[in-house]
């Protein structure tokens, strides 16, 4: 997916060669010299022309890729949350459907106890928030791993007739920040960083 099409070495020198004047206040982040510093899923990364700082860990080189390519499409377009979409209503997600069901959704099933003892955890690292609009689900959080994606996620617990299940919502214009296969990898990302947040 991602992997095999991003190159970060690459999509650094395309940055770097066409830098925008204004891209501290485009992604948005805080500018020293060449060097740019943002909040991406949970923790701050450094933009350099040697390449991208992250917080070390099994993603990170996914996580450098993905904030690569936001930048390179950073735009004067603000975040527009509502209303959120269903990433099998993105368009060409088909694709990657399946995949971003059983590592962005489905991993989370057995995790919604903890997600909801670590909540403030959860909320604080990823810039998050209770979603206002409860519509049956049992817990609905929102959190921003990228400064102008956020993502909706919607907990249902089981009962007698249905097991636990977890959605993940996108923001109504996620796509003009990435494209559909770095979307897919965005959500699966964040669903493993809320696990991560979990472990002792």
């Amino acid at each position: 997916m991602v992997e095999n099409r991003l190159n970060s070495k690459s999509n650094l020198t395309t940055l770097y060669n066409n830098l925008p004047s204004e891209l501290e206040r485009l992604l948005p982040g805080q500018r020293d010299g060449r060097v740019y510093r943002l909040k991406a899923f949970g923790g701050f990364c450094c933009i350099r022309p040697e390449g991208v700082d992250v917080d070390p860990g099994p993603d990170a080189e996914t996580i450098k890729r993905l904030i690569m390519t936001y930048a390179l499409h950073a735009s004067d377009e603000p975040c527009h949350p509502t209303p959120f979409k269903a990433f099998r209503e993105l368009p060409n997600s088909t694709p990657y459907v399946d995949q971003f069901t059983a590592n962005a959704e489905q991993i989370l099933n057995d995790h919604i106890f903890g997600i909801e003892r670590h909540l403030e955890l959860v909320l604080n690292t990823f810039n998050g928030e209770l979603c206002p609009d409860i519509d049956g689900e049992d817990l609905s959080i929102i959190v921003r791993p990228l400064p102008k994606i956020k993502l909706c996620y919607n907990f249902y617990l089981a009962d007698n007739e249905l097991p636990a299940s977890v959605t993940c919502l996108f923001s109504n214009n996620a796509l003009s920040f990435l494209p559909i296969d770095a979307l897919a990898e965005l959500g699966e990302c964040s669903s493993r960083k809320i696990i991560d947040l979990m472990s002792p």
